[in-house]
């Protein structure tokens, strides 16, 4: 007997492995294999590809930029140039224009009035002209006009440069036209001396002094009477506070 052999003539316990691999279940059933996991690398290659194109796609966007800023500066920084050059002219031109229109206001004019009506003494750029009135007609002892160039008719209804004015009506009644308008917000009115008469005190008042007229009058007593002193346009407000009241002068 075969010493590798089972008793009762089974098959040998031990032997050479064989290379079929176990069956389990019936005789001759078919089994299917298992498919090998499949590979992320055509993902990876998709998002890669993805990627890629919008890289080119924002290098192409920034290439036609880029060339079209080129083209545009190529034509046009000709005309851009001049129209940067035109502007600094007309700036240099303004600034000298000023300057030029502030000499011409110098050596100063001076005017003065008769005794009668307080020797106001005004000093005002050479380059105004000045219409004054000292008939003493009506409530007006002086009524007088100075404006650059020359001086429009009262009925041109210009905003003159300076108006000042001699009235018979004594400084509380000439005040009183102006406290409505200050109630309403319509003007501010302050207390004033001039630099060259400090002991009459006054008043300023700015804001509408006339009607539609944004500018400021100064108030004066002399006397019985009232000095208004004003100019009606913001445009010559400078020259007001700058030249007319510091050098002004009367006799109270």
């Amino acid at each position: 007997m075969d010493p590798n052999q089972q008793p009762g003539g089974g098959q040998p316990a031990y032997g050479p492995a064989t290379t079929q691999p176990p069956q389990y279940g019936p005789p001759g059933a078919q089994y299917a294999q298992l498919p090998p996991p499949k590979s992320s690398g055509r993902g990876k290659w998709i998002a890669s590809l993805v990627v890629t194109i919008l890289l080119l796609f924002g290098a192409i966007g920034f290439g036609v930029w880029a060339y079209l800023g080129r083209q545009d500066f190529k034509f046009n920084s000709d005309k851009k140039v001049a129209a940067a050059v035109d502007i600094a002219k007309q700036q240099e031109s303004s600034a000298k224009d000023k300057e030029f229109i502030e000499k011409e206001k110098n050596p100063l004019t001076t005017y003065i009035s008769s005794d009668t009506v307080g020797t106001i003494k005004l000093f005002y750029p050479k380059t105004w002209s000045v219409y004054m009135d000292e008939s003493g007609s009506g409530n007006l002892p002086l009524s007088g006009l100075m404006h650059p160039k020359f001086v429009p008719g009262l009925q041109s209804k210009t905003a003159f440069a300076l108006e000042v004015k001699v009235n018979n009506q004594n400084y509380a009644n000439m005040m009183r036209q102006y406290e409505s308008k200050s109630k309403s917000g319509l003007v501010t009115v302050t207390a004033f001396r001039l630099a060259n008469v400090p002991d009459v005190l006054g008043s300023r008042v700015d804001g509408e002094i006339n009607n539609s007229q944004q500018g400021a009058i100064v108030l004066l007593p002399l006397r019985d009477k009232t000095i208004t002193i004003s100019t009606q346009s913001q445009q010559y407000k400078g020259d007001f506070d700058n030249i007319i009241l510091p050098n002004m002068t009367f006799v109270p």
